[in-house]
């Protein structure tokens, strides 16, 4: 919040300040964290009064000068003020910094054992974070979210990287600690000075001691909520949330420690089959190569017996006639021999080749129940996390993402997006707001939901009274659905920020998003179901739909635009 102090010559000077005479008689302005002289106000030094003497005002952090009348000029000509400011102002000055310096946030810890963060809720308009477990709010610190032109997106995020120690390869190198990434173009929660407004580039900057309280009790895949509001989580129930069967979720570690070892029998039994292929492969070959010398072998005698036969024409005495009678028997006992050999090995041949196209079937059916067996290991595996769901009223589809914790070289990591279907909407034409529901802990029934509004349309129940969850999707997730999973309904299409090392990234298109969209996005990668790991494999959901939500991969080591600054983050 600013203070206004209206000076002599209609200048308008705003913000958080002291006001006293610089020991030089020069006006300054000193910026945040930075400790250098304003640039439009550097020419003031030579200001001076008609008796020649110097006057100025010493300005602190957070100010903003502005003239009444001339607002797009950057420079103050001229200052026309008194030698002494009276004590009156100044006093009024001090009372009002106080006074706003009272409404800050500040930072709280709930009176109960915490437990494990499941969601943080960002409110721009209060600059403040609250993180909540299951049980209610946890936690709350201050924040300073993005300036004006450099606003922080309003929308829905989940954590994607953590790092203790981050440089941010944007702005020179400048420390960000404790950093939790929410989209791969550089938007993060982090600690940071905190000057009571906006004052970020984007970022949400933490209070420093707070941000490192927080690192260890966060996980990748938190949900992240930046509203424009203040909002809370609402405990709300409904058929259409997720309602887990109690036998299925005892039974799935099991069955996924079950179909691990099948899958892994069955990848050991279609390596045994390619590797027969390769034997028999190899084995036909060298009968093949047998028989083409076999059968240049018995032309040859048979040339030598046509010749043998010709001689015995030709021969005029007993004694010639007798040595090509021995020559003709030679050739034909030759190529008898080499006639029995090659019928043996043609016959031999078949019977391999035979048995290497045996050999390559039986390969065919082990990869296909080696894929098979991957995909029920996979699908076990991941009945064990959370499950996250998608609905947008701008695609009219619905989006499954579960985290495969499967690390990534290039950080984060790897989501499951296996599911995406269209669904129907009633009333398609009209806004539902935005919502997210999320499941925060088990109850007598399955599940206990509540539901955070950022973005008004229909009220939270009336939007899920508007949506049906197609039954094979239902099948596939709502019997193992854990605490942690969510269910958002919203207005907004997914944003290009979401691909296969996030969860979901959905902006809010009516509200600023200055510190989103001047960032660089990040570079074209695979989609999650791209078979970038695994099998990739979408079974009866593959739509094969050219709109699908594509992805975008960070380049390796964040190399991004680097933009002069000083703590803009």
């Amino acid at each position: 919040m600013h203070n206004k102090l209206v000076l002599a010559d209609e200048t308008v000077i705003m913000g958080s300040f002291n006001l006293s005479q610089s020991r030089d008689g020069q006006c300054r302005e000193r910026y945040l964290d930075q400790g250098r002289e304003a640039p439009h106000l550097a020419q003031l030094r030579n200001n001076r009064r008609d008796d020649g003497s110097r006057h100025g005002l010493a300005l602190q952090p957070g100010h903003v000068v502005e003239n009444r009348f001339t607002k797009a000029r950057s420079i103050i000509r001229h200052w026309r003020l008194p030698a002494v400011v009276p004590l009156a102002a100044i006093a009024a000055l001090a009372a009002l910094n106080v006074d706003a310096r009272a409404r800050q946030p500040t930072e709280a810890t709930a009176p109960r054992a915490a437990g494990e963060p499941i969601m943080a809720i960002v409110s721009i308009k209060s600059q403040q974070v609250t993180f909540y477990d299951a049980d209610g709010w946890i936690l709350r610190a201050p924040v300073s979210t993005g300036v004006k032109g450099r606003e922080t997106p309003a929308g829905v995020f989940a954590v994607v990287e953590k790092d203790a120690d981050h440089r941010s390869s944007m702005y020179d190198d400048a420390w960000m600690p404790h950093m939790q990434r929410i989209t791969w173009n550089g938007i993060a929660l982090h600690g940071g000075p905190l000057p009571g407004y906006a004052a970020s580039h984007g970022c949400i900057r933490m209070p420093f001691d707070f941000a490192k309280r927080l690192f260890d009790k966060t996980r990748i895949g938190m949900r992240v909520i930046i509203s424009p509001n203040d909002a809370a989580p609402v405990e709300l129930s409904h058929p259409a949330l997720l309602v887990p069967n109690a036998e299925a979720i005892a039974a799935a570690p099991t069955r996924a420690e079950r179909l691990d070892r099948d899958a892994a029998e069955a990848a050991k039994t279609a390596d045994e089959a390619k590797k027969a292929v390769a034997t028999a492969t190899r084995e036909a070959a060298l009968l093949k190569a047998s028989l083409r010398k076999l059968e240049l072998l018995k032309r040859s005698g048979e040339a030598e017996l046509a010749s043998a036969d010709k001689a015995l024409v030709a021969a005029k005495t007993d004694e010639a006639k007798a040595q090509a009678e021995e020559r003709k028997q030679k050739a034909a006992a030759k190529a008898a021999q080499t006639g029995t050999q090659l019928d043996t090995a043609r016959a031999d041949a078949k019977s391999k080749l035979d048995a290497a196209a045996r050999a390559t079937d039986a390969a065919k059916a082990a990869a296909n129940r080696k894929a098979e067996a991957a995909k029920a290991a996979k699908e076990a595996k991941l009945a064990l996390e959370p499950v996250s769901v998608y609905i947008s009223r701008a695609t009219q589809k619905l989006y499954v993402r579960r985290n495969t914790r499967k690390p990534w070289s290039d950080g984060g990591e790897v989501f499951d997006a296996t599911i995406e279907v269209p669904i129907k909407i009633r009333n398609p034409d009209k806004a539902i707001g935005t919502h997210v529901f999320t499941a925060m802990a088990r109850n007598d029934t399955g599940l206990r939901w509540a539901v955070v509004t950022i973005d008004n349309g229909d009220d939270a129940r009336g939007a899920l009274d508007r949506i049906t969850i197609p039954r094979e999707v239902l099948d596939r997730i709502a019997p193992t659905a854990l605490p942690r999973s969510s269910i958002i309904v919203s207005d907004e299409p997914l944003s290009r920020e979401t691909n296969y090392r996030t969860e979901f990234v959905a902006v809010l298109s009516n509200q600023p998003q200055g510190g989103f969209i001047t960032r660089r996005p990040t570079v074209d990668g695979p989609f999650a179901s791209d078979n970038s790991w695994g099998d990739g494999s979408f079974g009866i959901f593959d739509q094969g739909n050219p709109d699908r939500q594509s992805g975008q991969r960070r380049p390796r080591g964040g190399d991004y635009q680097k933009q002069p600054g000083w703590w803009p983050w």
